[in-house]
């Protein structure tokens, strides 16, 4: 199948990571549904597609909801007809604050998106995937480098990112069967709205709060790009892309 008639779902389009890979995409040819909380980020991402925004959709949607993924996924296959790609992206961070004081409710509430989210789209694409001809297709999670090695006061998300690792792992091993391939990118300090702190200076192990490096979000999006551009008989399993001079080596 040629790149033109690929067809992609990208999930926390609106900004960030999410959003350069929405753009990236589009640049190269392949179709994408772009999902996201606020209809309003979305439709000013398609804008900055120039022309490719033309084989773009805005799909608001809340990926903790199973009703609003279904509608995700009915849409895109509804406009383009199959699903060539899923980029699990979309995801939230938790305030650090020490495991004993987080709350259920908050903590619930990163599972809810970051864990749950990230199921209830592969259930999705596989049910397409497995069943539409050409048979098959790809599915990239966004890990973290927190899906490795944690940060101070971070149990919720890094619980998250470590259990997407155990789904990634899952979904390669049950898409076999299907042709279906599924890896995962693990993104260190990109710099993006959700990571912008960073470089203002974030609590280390030894109690320090330090300023760390930060890298062009766009090198993700490369990255990605590069992963959806394999063919179905070839997978990253997992890739790690990282702000050079950031503590994570021998971080702690």
């Amino acid at each position: 199948m040629d790149t033109q008639s690929r067809i992609a779902i990208v999930t926390g389009a609106g900004s960030g990571i999410g959003k350069a890979s929405s753009l990236a995409l589009l640049k190269e040819g392949w179709s994408v549904a772009l999902a996201g909380r606020r209809a309003e980020m979305l439709d000013q991402a398609i804008k900055e597609a120039g022309a490719a925004g033309g084989n773009a959709i805005a799909v608001p949607t809340n990926v903790a909801d199973p009703e609003s993924v279904r509608a995700l996924f009915a849409a895109t296959k509804a406009r383009f007809g199959r699903l060539d790609l899923l980029f699990n992206n979309a995801g939230v961070s938790s305030p650090a604050v020490p495991l004993e004081d987080f709350s259920f409710e908050k903590w619930k509430a990163v599972v809810d998106v970051n864990l749950h989210g990230v199921f209830l789209c592969t259930q999705e694409a596989f049910r397409i995937m497995k069943a539409q001809d050409p048979r098959g297709g790809r599915i990239i999670n966004n890990g973290s480098i927190s899906a490795h090695t944690p940060r101070p006061n971070s149990s919720p998300y890094t619980a998250t990112k470590h259990a997407v690792t155990g789904l990634t792992k899952c979904a390669s091993l049950d898409g076999r069967k299907y042709d279906i391939a599924c890896g995962q990118i693990d993104v260190g300090n990109a710099a993006t709205e959700l990571a912008a702190k960073m470089a203002k200076g974030v609590a280390q192990a030894n109690g320090s709060v330090t300023p760390e490096p930060m890298m062009d979000v766009e090198d993700v999006a490369k990255a990605v790009l590069y992963m959806a551009s394999l063919p179905l008989s070839a997978n990253v399993q997992f890739m790690t892309v990282m702000a050079t001079k950031m503590p994570f080596i021998g971080r702690g």
